[in-house]
């Protein structure tokens, strides 16, 4: 009884924290736009869920995936949904300047503890390249925007659609990643759909102590586990904001003042040494990290724009039903027409947009 309430209080403080995002007035496509990570959502709901269908298959990633944005859709009500995927090659241009990024991210057998890959029909690897596929067929029936272009990683096409291609909508970015924590401000915001948390400003200095203006100098100096990018040691949370209290101001302090910082300071604290005997990792770290600005090139921008002008996304419910039936997923989604309710809702503001 007391957990059934402490989840009623843990959802009712989660309406109180969305409800002035969620009650502005949208009358525009483009008013309050849902930008989705798609690979980190995908290979985080092959992770954790170990659905199966009647034949045995798993199928955790490819329902995980299509709940997860159905949830965030109706929690966060935007007018438009676009779900951005790495494009070949995309960690191209980060491997030029660190050949060892994202070196250990390689798919480990046993990722779905859960699911018995002894006896199912496909092991794992087998399993997510055949969900991925399917899911993509899945997302192709409905309202939503796919983009994916060749040498991007999709963090810096949805830094790119955030901040170029709508500078004056409302943007939400759906990742685990931290380092879409940088582009927060009064109309960006980030939505963790492992915390269930949505990260204005207030909400990344109340996590952090760091306001989210300088939140790509603490991820430079902290560096990032899952991409292999080393940080300067002893470059913890609580110690630099203790030694480098500047961090923590509602002003901009960038790696250039940092390095400055360090560089004209006497102090003999073993944090500022080693930053200063780190210059170049951190110049590295910043090309590496820092989504303010990426570097694409004139040609990809254009593909980019043309994915995301297109208009041509519609729900092809027969379609949907079709796929559905095919891949039994009735024990996962045991109602379809009431989880189509979100994309009905995404496809009417799409034709109101096209009607004007």
């Amino acid at each position: 009884m007391s957990s059934k309430k402490d989840l009623n209080e843990k959802y009712l403080s989660f309406l109180d924290q969305t409800k002035d995002d969620t009650h502005k007035a949208v009358n525009h496509l483009n008013d309050r736009v849902l930008i989705v990570d798609g690979l980190n959502t995908f290979i985080r709901s092959f992770a954790v869920n170990p659905a199966l269908n009647e034949d045995g298959l798993h199928i955790g990633g490819m329902v995980g995936f299509m709940k997860s944005v159905r949830y965030t859709c109706d929690i966060l009500k935007p007018s438009r949904c676009i779900i951005v995927f790495d494009g070949k090659g995309g960690s191209k241009r980060r491997r030029k300047i660190f050949p060892e990024y994202k070196g250990t991210r390689k798919v480990k057998r046993r990722l779905n503890r859960n699911v018995d890959w002894g006896t199912a029909p496909a092991d794992e690897q087998q399993s997510m390249k055949q969900q991925m596929g399917r899911l993509i067929e899945y997302l192709e029936q409905l309202p939503l925007t796919l983009v994916s272009v060749d040498g991007i990683e999709a963090d810096d096409t949805m830094a790119y659609i955030s901040q170029q291609l709508l500078p004056k909508s409302d943007v939400i970015l759906m990742s685990t990643d931290k380092d879409f924590l940088q582009l927060v401000d009064d109309r960006v915001k980030v939505w963790s759909p492992t915390k269930k948390k949505l990260y204005n400003k207030q909400a990344v200095l109340e996590e952090f102590g760091i306001p989210s203006r300088n939140m790509l100098t603490y991820r430079i100096l902290d560096g990032d586990k899952s991409d292999n990018i080393n940080g300067v040691m002893g470059a913890g949370l609580k110690s630099l904001i203790k030694y480098i209290p500047q961090i923590t101001e509602d002003e901009d302090f960038t790696a250039m003042d940092l390095i400055n910082f360090v560089n004209n300071s006497d102090s003999k604290i073993k944090l500022l040494e080693n930053i200063k005997k780190s210059s170049n990792l951190i110049k590295r770290n910043y090309l590496l990290m820092q989504l303010y600005n990426v570097n694409i090139s004139n040609r990809n921008k254009l593909l980019i724009q043309n994915s995301f002008a297109s208009c041509d996304e519609k729900l092809v419910k027969f379609k949907i039903q079709t796929m559905f039936i095919h891949d039994k997923l009735w024990r996962s989604i045991p109602n379809l027409d009431q989880w189509m309710t979100e994309f009905l809702r995404l496809e009417r503001m799409r034709k109101k947009e096209n009607d004007k």
